[in-house]
């Protein structure tokens, strides 16, 4: 019967339809929990596994021992390194230097050697450098004594002579206010290079 076949193909094609949708994705919450599509707040959480250490604890200095650290001029460490005490002598007026005298020295030759700086506790030293010099006295040389126990003594150039000639002979004399003075003396030459003044250094 044409009417029964119309019916009977309409509901097939109704059932077939139902079918298919029941085959589609389930939406529910069960589905959902396991395993369909990652909730989007897992896909925001940090790459870092828990209990990881921040990426700065810990980490190696930069600066190598003994090198220069940044904003700093001197090497760390190096402070040990550096001289001790007082090692550099302040500059002299043009025509001045320290010499240290030695034997021959008589009222008209200064005999002497020259010094270089040395590191001294309390001020800077003179080594006596080089070979034995000599330069004259003018006729109006002078010469001031020093000690840290008196003011300074001016003396002519016999005075100077006689204390450096006996300074010379026993070099750790203390007699007197004026006692020698370890060799060190400033003096002052000419233009035609004469010494024209001598300054014992005073120590204590």
């Amino acid at each position: 019967m044409p009417v029964s076949g119309r019916l009977l193909a309409t509901a097939l094609v109704a059932t077939a339809t139902l079918g298919l949708a029941a085959c589609g994705p389930d939406n529910s919450p069960d589905q959902s929990a396991k395993g369909g599509t990652a909730p989007t707040a897992a896909a925001s959480a940090p790459a870092t596994s828990p209990g990881a250490a921040p990426a700065t604890k810990g980490a190696a200095p930069t600066t190598a021992p003994g090198s220069t650290a940044p904003g700093s001029t001197a090497p760390a460490g190096s402070a040990s390194d550096e001289p001790e005490g007082f090692c550099t002598h302040v500059p002299l007026p043009a025509g001045q230097k320290w010499i240290y005298p030695v034997k021959g020295t008589s009222t008209t030759t200064l005999t002497y050697r020259d010094t270089k700086d040395a590191c001294g506790v309390n001020d800077v030293s003179f080594e006596p450098v080089g070979a034995d010099r000599t330069a004259a006295f003018a006729p109006t040389a002078k010469g001031h004594l020093s000690s840290v126990m008196a003011a300074p003594k001016d003396v002519d150039l016999a005075g100077v002579v006689k204390h450096i000639n006996e300074c010379l002979a026993s070099p750790h004399s203390e007699k007197g206010s004026y006692p020698c003075s370890a060799g060190d003396y400033k003096v002052a030459v000419d233009a035609s290079g004469k010494v024209t003044e001598l300054w014992e250094r005073a120590h204590s």
